[in-house]
């Protein structure tokens, strides 16, 4: 076989970058969130490096809750512009091979081709991308591209790991549907509702069973994606981002409709800007609210009048939104995402 799919997904990227930039860190607990205050409110962890996540820190969580469970640890600024030129870096390593290369955004790419012995072109990239950057990578090889990204998940940090049709059942069978690529925490809780706690069960359901809960197409994909199935196609384009989001975690909790609608339209106006300066169009808005309970759901709706670069009616959009949300608790977040049209479209 030479149609092999590889994953390159890079080690606790963002630490990683911070430690390079300060050796004397490295063997230590990082943590890289907000402006690096762990004093400071409602801030959270972007990244921690290995040591900090065996206290138990993980993306996501408020800095506070990060120095009490690991009060020795470092706390940085996160500094995208670093990240973002370390990622064109390592890609660029990777482009050097006799293969075609997809970025996946900062951290990740996937590489393709008339590729003999993907075990040994595995091992040349990592050597290559740490000889040359100074970063570690771990490598998933499959036989499509949802076999190379689980495949990576098992070579973490560092390693080499290869999952194939031959052997997807026997590995992935009996764990939970949810560890499948592409199935989040609402598509899980379905699979569970309906009694599908497995890859193997999910593999073994007839579409006609799922189309209802599910919808034609991604009841199609699950069983698919179950069995080990997935896209083998590798796009040498440009990435393209498709969508592009703003959200502020406030000090002090927001409790008046016309604060939070002033917020949220602040944020599409912000987006608008940034969207039209890029010489894209807008063609889905959606709003985000945390309240106070963590409960965080997402409100998204279609532009009717089609792609737009108006920032008032991007702003109407958000703000109407708010309409869907209940207002019985204060709020300590928002956030407004919008979706993009493609350059293609």
């Amino acid at each position: 076989m030479t149609g092999w799919i590889l994953h390159v997904d890079m080690d606790q990227f963002v630490a990683a970058v911070e430690i390079l930039r300060r050796p004397e860190l490295r063997g230590r607990p990082v943590v890289v969130g907000g402006a690096g205050d762990p004093t400071a409110r409602r801030q959270v962890v972007s990244t921690a490096s290995y040591e900090a996540r065996a206290f138990g820190v993980h993306s996501g969580m408020p800095l506070r809750r990060a120095a009490q469970l690991c009060p020795e640890a470092v706390f940085l600024p996160t500094d995208p512009a670093a990240y973002s030129e370390a990622s064109q870096r390592v890609m660029a390593v990777l482009r050097r091979f006799p293969v075609d290369v997809e970025v996946w955004g900062w951290d990740e790419a996937f590489a393709g081709g008339d590729i003999t012995d993907p075990q040994a072109l595995a091992a040349e990239m990592k050597a290559a991308v740490f000889a040359e950057t100074g970063l570690s990578c771990a490598i998933g090889i499959g036989e499509n591209k949802q076999q190379a990204k689980i495949a990576a998940r098992f070579a973490k940090p560092g390693g080499i790991h290869t999952l194939t049709t031959a052997t997807w059942m026997a590995v992935m069978g009996e764990r939970p549907a949810a560890d499948l690529w592409g199935i989040g925490p609402k598509t899980a809780r379905k699979l569970d509702e309906l009694g599908l706690h497995t890859v193997a069960q999910l593999a073994a359901t007839p579409v006609d069973a799922l189309v209802e809960r599910f919808g034609p197409r991604q009841a199609a994909w699950l069983p698919v994606a179950a069995a080990g199935g997935g896209d083998t196609a590798i796009s040498t384009e440009p990435w393209v981002a498709r969508s592009r989001s703003k959200e502020n975690t406030y000090a002090e909790d927001l409790s008046e409709l016309a604060e939070i609608s002033r917020e949220v339209g602040a944020m599409a106006r912000a987006l608008t800007a940034e969207v039209v300066a890029d010489g894209r169009e807008i063609t889905h808005v959606a709003v985000k609210v945390r309240y106070v309970s963590f409960f965080t759901p997402t409100r998204e709706m279609k532009l009717r009048a089609g792609p737009t670069t108006d920032p008032e009616v991007v702003e109407q959009a958000a703000v109407s939104l708010l309409t869907k949300f209940e207002w019985r608790r204060p709020v300590r977040l928002l956030g407004v995402r919008v979706n993009l049209a493609m350059p293609t479209e």
